[in-house]
């Protein structure tokens, strides 16, 4: 077989090495064609050295064809798969300290609450003007596979502004399956889930272990667990009130409601600091720049250690190799997938971007319908939705009021900030913000202005109620496998799951 595969935002290592060594371990892709692009000539460079050389080792003749030209890397492009993080770490650090001087303490801030409305701003805006080069250049009906966060609302964007076929792909999902047959005592392919919702707010609605139903005894099964009742007491409190349990790891929950990280004092009750995903103050931001300057510092070692060997049994989880595997060889592919509702959940709006069961072969990507979520389910996802959509119509169109209301009705936010406070906030990350918003070119002067009136709403110097230490690199060096895990893999709370998993489960076959 012979087609195209470009990656945006390929100087991401995380990422772009997984998804090759997933894709090119599919034995009729030994042909394919690879382009690599990213704004970083440096990163690129560093990127497409060591996939190069995991290519060349595992003996295929495929050159990466790496470049800054965004336009060149996607002519005739059948699948692009986004990985970018518009803003870097510069702006997601700003994304995390701005919001806690006005009291929001969030984990991660990528996908809901302040950070993630304004990831979605700058991202979106980036998008549209890729979507513009993807519909010019890639192959027509090609289809991108979006791995960029906030996923709802870049998918949502790319297919609706954009006029680009987009799918959105999480490993959350797998994550909790591999959860519920630990705390169940299963293996993890006796274990049957149905999933619906919306990203990182998926529920698992439907559990069970061959036809008999698990789902009613998950609650039991979570608060006896001598891992996770002191590590997912979020999850464990939303099963409890809700009924069912969620994709999405406690720090990440915790961020996306109103309840648990509202009052300073109450925080560290939620979370757990054994790892940065049980709800660390700032934790992504700080294992990202850890990966980032450990993989710079010691990347000539990168090319010294063994290269990925390129093996059906060495695949991840992650969808998007499985995905263009169906569509090329037919073979069927089940995973869950991020895409325009139309009435596959039926008590959730057409319009918005859910998460559910779908299928693949080489009649495409079809999902079936879901039906209705649980009523609380349902709730707690369109208050989400709520805030996606203004968002994303904020981000398309650059309308200050649509992202202040975005920002007033989102959870958290609007749990620890009044209005005014809101507002002010929104000035601060628009104007810090400002060289990754050009659609709000003709607001940032005038949030200047209201900056430097001197008349401001007095702010905190507030580290948040869970912040650790960046490490330095000299730490990191302590432990080497470590840092390497850390930087090179997408799934940054990954290594520690699966420690977990394999140290609890009855069944050692289970994953």
């Amino acid at each position: 077989m012979s087609f195209k595969v470009t990656f945006i935002g390929a100087g991401s290592i995380g990422f772009t090495r997984g998804l090759l060594r997933d894709l090119l371990s599919v034995p009729e892709f030994r042909n394919i064609s690879i382009a690599f692009t990213d704004i970083s000539a440096k990163n690129l460079g560093m990127v497409k050295e060591l996939c190069q050389r995991d290519i060349d080792e595992n003996g295929l003749n495929i050159t990466i064809e790496a470049t800054t030209d965004r336009k060149q890397a996607l002519k005739n492009a059948r699948y692009i798969l986004n990985v970018v993080r518009i803003g870097g770490l510069e702006a997601f650090q700003t994304d995390i300290d701005i919001p806690l001087k006005y009291g929001v303490d969030q984990c991660v801030g990528d996908t809901l609450c302040a950070g993630g409305i304004m990831y979605g701003q700058r991202g979106i805006a980036e998008m549209l003007d890729i979507c513009k080069d993807i519909n010019t250049y890639a192959e027509d009906d090609c289809l991108l596979l979006n791995y960029a966060n906030p996923m709802a609302m870049v998918t949502w964007a790319c297919n609706v502004y954009g006029n680009v076929r987009t799918i959105g792909l999480c490993h959350g999902v797998q994550h909790g399956h591999r959860q519920i047959a630990d705390v169940l005592g299963k293996p993890k392919e006796e274990i049957d889930i149905i999933c619906a919702g919306i990203n990182h707010q998926t529920w698992y609605i439907q559990v069970s272990h061959k036809g008999e139903d698990m789902t009613g005894r998950l609650l039991d099964a979570f608060q006896s667990h001598p891992e996770f009742k002191n590590t997912e007491k979020v999850r464990i409190d939303m099963l409890k009130r809700f009924g069912y349990y969620s994709t999405e790891s406690n720090g990440h929950l915790s961020e996306y409601l109103p309840w648990y990280r509202k009052r300073p004092e109450e925080i560290e009750k939620w979370i757990d600091l054994g790892t940065w995903i049980n709800g660390e103050t700032g934790g992504y931001l700080r294992v990202c720049t850890e990966g980032r300057n450990w993989f710079e510092t010691d990347f000539p070692n990168w090319l010294e250690d063994p290269p990925f060997e390129y093996k059906q049994e060495l695949r991840s989880e992650e969808h998007g190799s499985y995905i263009i595997e169906g569509l090329e060889t037919g073979r069927i592919y089940r995973g869950h997938f991020n895409t325009v509702n139309n009435g596959i959940i039926t008590n959730l709006p057409d319009d918005a971007i859910i998460e559910a069961p779908g299928y693949v072969d080489r009649n495409g990507i079809n999902m079936p319908v879901v039906g209705d979520l649980p009523l609380g389910c349902a709730a707690v996802c369109n208050n989400s939705i709520s805030v996606q959509r203004l968002a994303v119509t904020a981000a398309v169109h650059g309308d200050i009021q649509l992202l202040r209301q975005a920002m007033m009705m989102d959870p958290l936010v609007g749990a620890v900030c009044n209005p005014p406070e809101i507002w002010q906030m929104v000035d601060e990350l628009l104007v810090s913000q400002e060289k990754w918003l050009p659609q709000y070119h003709h607001e940032i002067p005038k949030a200047k202005e209201r900056l430097q009136k001197g008349d401001l709403i007095p702010v905190k110097k507030y580290a948040g109620a869970a912040r650790l230490p960046i490490k330095s690199v000299e730490e990191l060096a302590k432990d080497r496998d470590a840092a390497n895990k850390n930087a090179g893999e997408a799934d940054k709370a990954k290594e520690r799951a699966a420690a977990v998993l394999s140290s609890h489960s009855g069944n050692s076959d289970a994953e």
